[in-house]
């Protein structure tokens, strides 16, 4: 299928407004498409993937009997994403995590929200990302959640909803840097062309970050980067992210607290570390505060971070607004501390712990999505539409059995972006989402234009993790 007998209709396509119409964002983008000549895009596409294996872009599957590491899937057609909309995503995104931020340091410290019954107290107390070792905690300047990667799709109607929260370890960041660094090689004269946000100073701006978490009077503070190891997923993202910004790769068996610090091992002897990018999960952190058999965390860490002594970002704690069930009431928490409307909606979401709502999810499990509150990466899932009698069955009696643990969403038809798919020069449309990613220092939060398109490489899918089949495109965010 070429371009111009590309068909977009039943969906939001990101390039087009109908067949054979680009939007005036993607004009000159399609135009410029259209100038190949057959086989130019396949062997583009092929040139990229080369280029992203020959740069070592990659991640692990855990469940993938065939080997772990593999490269992540890349499509050569961006998505673009006019001025105008990023206008509107912008300050909803800066709106969400200010909320967030204020209700970790609620939930943690004085606990307003659930005195006053606006999030219930057996949510927050049941959530396995709520930790009560981090109860009075006082992160550096009042921040919590420093790094952020919030979820985004857009339905039918253009309306852009937000799916969930990553407030632990967001990860992908890595690889809109990388993606974006091998289109420009490709194609380069369209960005001259095209007034296209520069992305690349990402690593700038999360070192900032960093360390404006310091204490003021160390005049040269160590950051590092705390990695669980080359088994990881994300274990290319942390090495590229420390090598971009010039500090330490560390794991837990490098480091120990001495003398009340939090000290690497070197081959001059111990060194002070001052920031930590943690990219594990809080339980592991310190094995003498949370999961007491963690061999990735540093034992009497914790002791250390509440003495002031070390800062770690994202904080400890944070994983319990990635819950799905608490991420239901972002927009009440936006009301409640900010006195705001929500800027960006919510998918409407069905809480099983209800009574109500749960008989509504077990009668129509066939129309919903039903996931489990504390999974990722597309696993604890069920697409009802898309699903067996036999899998529909087994979902309900997990949602009877515990059903704090289960949230259901309406089926949303995710917006498409035309799309390579297979060996041929085929053209289709493919089902995405976005992942912006937001920086928290002090009174400012600034969002990193664009982010991570995920597309759902299978043919109908409206699964995008790359755990699941799932690659990237590049976004292309337009100035004004």
């Amino acid at each position: 299928m070429k371009l111009e007998t590309y068909d977009p209709t039943g969906y939001y396509d990101e390039l087009f407004a109908s067949q054979g119409e680009p939007r005036a964002s993607a004009k000159p983008l399609i135009d410029w498409i259209k100038t190949l000549q057959p086989g130019d895009l396949r062997r583009s596409q092929e040139a990229a993937q080369i280029a992203l294996f020959k740069l070592g872009v990659t991640f692990n599957v855990y469940s993938d009997n065939q080997g772990i590491e593999k490269v992540f899937p890349f499509d050569i057609i961006p998505r673009i994403i006019s001025a105008q909309d990023w206008r509107g995503l912008e300050p909803g995104l800066r709106q969400r995590i200010t909320a967030l931020n204020l209700f970790l340091d609620d939930i943690y410290n004085e606990q307003r929200i659930l005195n006053d019954g606006i999030v219930p107290r057996h949510i927050i107390e049941s959530a396995p990302g709520f930790l009560k070792p981090c109860m009075g905690l006082k992160p550096p300047g009042g921040v919590w959640c420093h790094i952020t990667g919030t979820d985004l799709v857009r339905d039918r109607d253009g309306q852009w909803y937000v799916l969930e929260d990553n407030l632990r370890v967001p990860s992908g960041i890595s690889y809109v840097l990388e993606n974006r660094r091998v289109l420009k090689s490709t194609f380069p004269s369209v960005f001259q062309t095209m007034a296209v946000q520069a992305i690349d100073d990402y690593p700038s701006h999360l070192l900032e970050t960093l360390l404006s978490l310091a204490p003021e009077q160390l005049p040269n503070p160590t950051v590092a980067v705390l990695t669980p190891g080359i088994y990881n997923s994300a274990y290319y993202e942390h090495s590229f992210l420390a090598q971009q910004m010039g500090v330490e790769l560390i794991e837990g068996r490098d480091l120990v607290v001495l003398d009340g610090y939090l000290q690497m091992r070197t081959t001059k002897g111990p060194r002070r570390v001052d920031v930590v990018y943690r990219r594990l999960d809080d339980i592991f952190l310190d094995p003498t505060a949370f999961n007491p058999d963690s061999l990735l965390g540093v034992p009497g860490l914790m002791d250390v971070y509440r003495a002031g002594r070390v800062a770690l970002a994202n904080a400890p704690g944070t994983g319990v607004a990635d819950d799905k069930v608490v991420y239901s009431f972002v927009p009440e928490m936006i009301r409640y501390y900010l006195g705001e409307d929500p800027i960006l909606p919510n998918v409407p979401t069905y809480l099983c712990w209800r009574d109500q709502d749960r008989d509504h999810v077990l009668q129509n499990l066939e129309t919903l999505v039903v996931k489990s509150a504390n999974e990722a990466g597309g696993y604890g899932m069920l697409v009802g539409s898309q699903s067996t009698a036999e899998e529909r069955a087994e979902f309900a009696e997990k949602i009877k059995a515990n059903p704090r643990n289960y949230i259901a969403q309406p089926i949303l038809c995710l917006s498409q972006v035309p799309t390579l798919v297979g060996e041929s020069n085929e053209i289709a449309g493919r089902h995405v989402d976005l992942r912006p990613y937001i920086l928290h220092r002090g009174d400012e939060v600034y969002v990193h234009p664009g982010g991570l398109t995920r597309v759902a490489l299978k043919e109908g899918s409206l699964v995008v993790n790359s755990s699941q089949g799932g690659g990237a495109k590049d976004t292309w965010v337009l100035m004004e």
